[in-house]
């Protein structure tokens, strides 16, 4: 099953929805990322797969992100 290429959430900020997009995943099989950007200016990061990948993903700031094994 492929992952779906958009996804929509409540901004934390103002609670308009939020439209996040599948990025392209690198060589890492182990989670899809997602990114957004709300009209507000706030940046919506989800993800799914593996807990811990998703967590360190979320969690960059800088959306510069790297899975390492």
């Amino acid at each position: 099953m492929k992952p779906a290429r958009t996804l929509t959430f409540k901004c934390a900020k103002c609670a308009k929805p939020v439209t996040v997009y599948l990025q392209k995943v690198s060589a890492c099989s182990h989670i899809q990322p997602y990114q957004g950007i709300c009209g507000c200016g706030e940046v919506k990061r989800h993800a799914t797969g593996n807990p811990d990948a998703v967590k360190s993903f979320v969690e960059s700031a800088d959306g510069n992100w790297h899975h390492h094994h």
